[in-house]
């Protein structure tokens, strides 16, 4: 399998040709990259030594891994994993909440969840500790997240910038009562409560705003639950974490809801059944909701102890509609490139936020399906798009792994479909492409 490194060094266009279904396919996909850093810092974090399960191992899980063991953190990764086992698997020697590393200078890559998970983990620490990230991620805000630490006694100084990476952090492992706005990311919820076990009194966390990205929030709790830590929600926007630090355990990470998106949409493309294995009935995250929006759209949805399957008759309508993606962002790329072949226009709100991830999402996808000849509206909150027919196109994909994942899947159905800069893939599903080719052979290679 070609890895993160070898990806990224991808540089020409790859051609994604039509395939004639019906499709009848299985597909394995990465384990959540969601779960595996918020495992990974409440295993950091933990009295003892942690096993995580089925991890994922790309670059967004790279860049946290590299940045705890920049603070002297002892994190062994097995990429492959035990024979018969689930999948890639890392260890990690917690500190008991006492970060070893008094100054190092860290990397966050273009990883959102790594830097502002990593920014309240260092407010623990007895240094001064210099964050660093790729352009990419330094034009994402990080103020949220600085003015929270700042009212928990740490320093930030930004190098660039205000509000933004680069940084430098240091001190400022107090408890007390925060104030945050929820309707920009809700990382920066996440990040603050993932510390607030390892705080002498805990931590409250009160959102100034509705919360955006609900499932990530639930999901985080259910991860510090598993290693012991307590978060109480008291009201709508009041989240309460309870003293006593994180235990070691063993944790086995659930497959990745946002990458199941594709091949599960691919079965609405190209007609015929996928099954992702393994993402059943009781799933963490929320992105597992996408398969019901496809069931909206018109397709059979099954879960079960296999996994989600999706069943659609190859040639028949795809339902358009008015969709709420406020609490399944991730997803909300997916679901666009279904819309031109859809009965009547999809409207695809809630997402306004998304332009301040990786891009500009809204644009982004505006732009790259005007490139193909599909008329778009957009406006604050998302996109209404038309269907009809895609015209032959190379799909910019502007460092985005989701922007390649998702506009791949136009070429399944369109001819003369390519994605520039392939390799971004490698940021949390580096067997993309190959999930693509094993979903063609499913057909008899057609």
């Amino acid at each position: 399998m070609t890895g993160p490194a070898e990806l990224r060094a991808l540089a020409d266009p790859y051609p994604v040709d039509p395939i004639v279904g019906p499709l009848d396919a299985t597909v394995v996909v990465p384990g959540s990259k969601s779960i595996t850093n918020r495992a990974l810092v409440c295993a950091a974090l933990a009295d003892g030594t942690s096993h995580l399960e089925g991890a994922l191992v790309a670059d967004d899980t790279e860049a946290m891994v590299g940045v705890l063991r920049a603070l002297g953190l002892e994190v062994d990764v097995d990429a492959q994993g035990a024979p018969g086992g689930v999948g890639p698997a890392i260890e990690v020697v917690g500190c008991a909440g006492a970060l070893p590393g008094t100054d190092a200078l860290l990397d966050v890559r273009q990883s959102g969840t790594t830097a502002r998970f990593l920014l309240p983990l260092l407010s623990l620490g007895h240094g001064a500790y210099r964050v660093t990230a790729h352009p990419q991620m330094q034009a994402r805000p990080m103020g949220e997240t600085f003015t929270a630490l700042r009212s928990l006694g740490s320093g930030i100084e930004e190098q660039g910038a205000t509000g933004s990476l680069p940084a430098t952090v240091s001190g400022g492992a107090r408890s007390g009562v925060v104030r945050l706005a929820g309707d920009v990311s809700s990382q920066f919820l996440s990040g603050l409560l993932l510390s607030g076990p390892c705080r002498p009194d805990g931590l409250v966390v009160e959102l100034t705003t509705e919360l955006v990205s609900r499932p990530y929030v639930e999901l985080t709790i259910a991860v510090m639950g598993a290693f012991g830590a307590s978060v109480d929600q008291l009201d709508e926007r009041t989240f309460a974490v309870a003293p006593g630090g994180y235990r070691a355990t063993t944790h086995r990470v659930e497959p990745d809801a946002s990458a199941a998106s594709y091949p599960l949409a691919a079965a609405a493309v190209c007609g015929g059944q996928v099954t992702v294995a393994g993402l059943g009935p009781d799933a963490l995250q929320g992105d597992a909701r996408f398969a019901d929006v496809l069931a909206l759209m018109g397709a059979s949805v099954r879960r079960d102890e296999v996994g989600t399957t999706v069943a659609f008759e190859a040639g028949g309508p795809l339902h358009g509609g008015d969709f709420d993606f406020t609490h399944i962002s991730d997803t909300a790329q997916t679901a666009a490139v279904l819309a031109p072949f859809a009965d009547r226009p999809v409207r695809i709100g809630g997402i306004g936020f998304i332009r301040r991830k990786e891009i500009d999402r809204v644009a982004a996808v505006a732009t790259e399906l005007h490139r193909a000849g599909v008329r778009v509206e957009v406006d604050d909150d998302g996109w209404t798009i038309h269907p009809g027919p895609v015209r032959p196109a190379t799909f910019e994909t502007y460092e985005d792994h989701r922007m390649a994942m998702s506009f791949a899947l136009l070429g399944l159905r369109a001819a003369g479909v390519a994605i520039a800069g392939p390799g971004c893939v490698a940021k949390t599903f580096p067997g993309y492409w190959a999930m693509l080719e094993g979903l063609r052979s499913s057909t008899g290679g057609r």
